[in-house]
């Protein structure tokens, strides 16, 4: 068997081995750094952040409300209590009573617009977590799926550098240095057949000695352009 034909048949599992490893890499990066999941996650946090402060917004006025309530009791209790018989007191506490309910429509009012705005919180942070929900049951399936796809892949892998090492053989160390240099220069093609009288990667096109030196079984030739194995099948 030739060299040249021994790299090709090496590099053959080495495609495959390549294409196994970058789909096994976005398999991982897929499991560890869901993007749909992360945008849930965060809307949902941000919708939760909200109800929080709508609901302590709330409670605030509810509060505020219930303290001016008690306010206009006591003044009302001090106005009828007959203990007061000063007409300027009387007049004076008839204005609080006055000012103070004005002010609890005030309050009242704030009561009611934050009332509004909790309610409108909390059906944001519930569509939130039904989406979170749904997104997270989702991926979880999909994750599953390509958690079995990943095993799949492993168990090619070690097929594969079976087949790897079976090939390497019969090629001389000096070769598979050549082949290796090669890869790493070329994008993981060194082997390069000959089509149509023409390097199938570059597309030159060959001399016939060229053709005839690349079915050798003796030596190696490469490309003149791109520099790559030539093998002639």
């Amino acid at each position: 068997m030739s060299a040249a034909l021994g790299l090709y048949r090496l590099q053959q599992v080495d495609t495959q081995i390549d294409q196994i490893q970058a789909r096994r890499k976005w398999i991982q990066d897929t499991l560890q750094n869901d993007i749909n999941l992360r945008a849930a996650t965060q809307a949902y946090a941000v919708a939760e952040a909200g109800y929080t402060d709508a609901a302590r917004i709330l409670k605030q006025s509810e509060s505020e409300v219930e303290k001016q309530r008690i306010k206009i009791e006591q003044t009302e209790a001090n106005l009828y209590s007959g203990n007061v018989h000063n007409p300027k007191e009387l007049q004076d506490l008839q204005k609080d009573v006055v000012s103070l309910k004005k002010h609890l429509e005030t309050l009242e009012e704030r009561e009611l617009e934050a009332m509004l705005k909790a309610e409108e919180a909390e059906k944001e942070v519930n569509t939130a977590a039904a989406k979170l929900e749904q997104t997270r049951a989702t991926v979880n399936e999909q994750n599953r799926d390509l958690a079995r796809e990943d095993m799949s892949l492993s168990r090619d892998l070690e097929r594969l550098d079976t087949e790897r090492k079976a090939a390497m053989g019969g090629i001389a160390n000096a070769a598979v240095n050549i082949y290796d240099g090669l890869r790493k220069q070329r994008r993981g093609i060194a082997v390069a057949t000959v089509s149509d009288s023409a390097c199938d990667a570059c597309g030159t096109t060959l001399t016939p000695a060229q053709q005839q030196n690349a079915r050798s079984v003796t030596q190696l030739v490469t490309c003149p352009t791109c520099g790559r194995i030539l093998y002639a099948i």
